[in-house]
């Protein structure tokens, strides 16, 4: 909790808060993905990778440019902490920041998923998502959102004074990307960037703008789909706090398994060719 102002408002206050507020980033002039002629394929798809995450812990797969991928609730509520790169370079990964900075807070239908600086590019194109229906709830709560860090051992150990705990969605990915890429775990974890919370429902508190999460409202057979723009290594933690209703980082909660599913269309998508990374020429004024 923040404390109380010890400073006396100034006599304009009403008037300062009143001034409306600018969208930071217009994005009109973005080009959009023509979402028709990627749905125009899902009808016709083959199933070349089925891939399931334990709970409590993380798993990795691969989709080429050109396939979908299909992140499935299987057995029971559950929420994962997704990790993208790109296969053939690393360096290259989910920008969880500027996606949010562009899609919003969370992310579905038609929303495109971003890569880092100096990439800067769509890496994946959100085709379906069975939680469309939720919307924001009285909370101010959605589902699939790009604000949270993921759970990690470091604040556990902040904030218990101390404590050890291993199966934080941080250290899962840390240990499936290093057992994927051969790293050792301390380089690995250097690769590990914030996530999209599948699944999760989350959102900001009115009075302190805390971050908050609430049970998850997804059901088996619920998934959120998405199409690979470039060669993608996926990485993802079934996290510790299984629907994500009581605590992160748990031992108590319960926890399901997530299943992962790469689908090969017939074809491309009309006129779809991979994007090219960023256009700026990275001079920064010199």
């Amino acid at each position: 909790m923040k404390p109380n102002p010890i400073t006396a408002a100034p006599g304009d206050a009403a008037a300062r808060k009143a001034i409306r507020p600018v969208t930071c980033y217009p994005v009109e002039t973005l080009t959009r993905p023509d979402l028709a002629a990627y749905r125009a394929l899902r009808d016709d798809l083959t199933l070349v990778e089925r891939v399931v995450v334990p709970p409590r812990e993380a798993a990795t797969w691969s989709v080429p440019a050109g396939h979908f991928c299909r992140i499935v609730c299987s057995e029971g509520p559950q929420v994962g902490d997704l990790n993208l790169f790109n296969a053939k370079d690393l360096k290259e990964r989910l920008y969880t920041g500027k996606t949010r900075a562009l899609a919003g807070t969370h992310v579905g239908l038609g929303d495109q998923l971003f890569s880092n600086f100096p990439y800067l590019r769509p890496i994946a194109t959100i085709t379906h998502d069975t939680l469309d229906w939720y919307g924001f709830d009285e909370f101010g709560g959605a589902v699939h959102d790009v604000i949270g860090t993921r759970c990690d051992p470091y604040t556990h150990n902040l904030l218990s004074h101390g404590g050890q705990y291993h199966h934080c969605c941080h250290s899962n990915l840390t240990r499936a990307f290093a057992a994927k890429t051969g790293m050792a775990l301390r380089e690995a974890e250097t690769y590990v960037h914030d996530v999209l919370n599948v699944f999760m429902c989350t959102g900001f508190t009115r009075d302190t703008g805390q971050y908050f999460m609430k049970a998850s409202p997804v059901r088996p057979d619920d998934y959120l789909e998405f199409f690979a723009e470039i060669d993608l290594l996926g990485c993802m933690s079934a996290c510790p706090g299984g629907d994500c209703s009581a605590q992160h980082s748990s031992d108590t909660a319960a926890c399901y398994p997530m299943v992962v599913e790469i689908y090969k269309p017939k074809a491309l998508p009309e006129g779809w060719a991979p994007p090219p990374v960023n256009g700026y020429d990275g001079t920064h004024g010199l």
